[in-house]
């Protein structure tokens, strides 16, 4: 009911017809233009209280490795320490939601798919890790090559692609990137892609 509350402020909902509850309070209200004036300011602090909440989370997870000893096809469980990276959840949420849940290349809308993508890599520039001005949308496939360079984003945002793939005759390749090729992508109404990372990623990471 919160939630529908909140929808009733919301133009996106109420510009095509359809309506929240009518009991929206003036804190939802004081809410919503608190977040939609600054989303940057707002998602910030929603980052900190995050972090107050997982302050007690042990740092460690469960992996899988294969048992010692005699060779087994039998799955074995151990726990073990392990380096995770803390609010990547929340910034892989921000970005996804900023594009609607789709790939701003290629339009695709499978969460299952869809990747929160560095520009700036997580070990390149730790202030702006969980900036989500430093993340794009993409595709799993996107996501591949923008991290190894073979793709990246001109000054206007359009794509390009690296002379290996502009070279590449394979079909798949031509249907997954240079069919974009020179397309712009399609931008968030909040937390556009940062100028100075793009930059960065041209100049450091993209394979001309």
């Amino acid at each position: 009911m919160k939630l529908t509350n909140i929808a009733s402020l919301d133009p996106a909902i109420y510009l095509t017809g359809r309506k929240g509850l009518t009991g929206a309070s003036k804190a939802d209200s004081d809410m919503w233009f608190e977040m939609t004036d600054d989303w940057e300011r707002f998602w910030l602090v929603a980052k900190q209280a995050s972090d107050r909440v997982s302050e007690n989370s042990p740092d460690v997870q469960t992996i899988v490795e294969p048992s010692e000893g005699e060779i087994s096809y039998e799955g074995q469980t151990r726990e073990a320490m392990a380096r995770i990276r803390v609010g990547q959840p929340l910034f892989r949420e921000s970005v996804l939601s900023a594009y609607d849940y789709k790939c701003c290349i290629s339009g695709t809308h499978l969460r299952g798919l869809l990747v929160a993508s560095h520009i700036i890599p997580w070990k390149a520039d730790t202030k702006n890790r969980l900036n989500p001005r430093n993340g794009l949308c993409l595709s799993a496939i996107h996501d591949r090559a923008f991290d190894a360079g073979l793709i990246t984003l001109a000054k206007d945002f359009t794509l390009l692609l690296s002379r290996a793939l502009v070279r590449n005759d394979n079909a798949f390749l031509r249907s997954a990137f240079t069919q974009y090729e020179g397309q712009a992508i399609s931008l968030p109404d909040k937390f556009p892609p940062d100028a100075e990372f793009l930059s960065y990623h041209r100049k450091e990471i993209f394979l001309q």
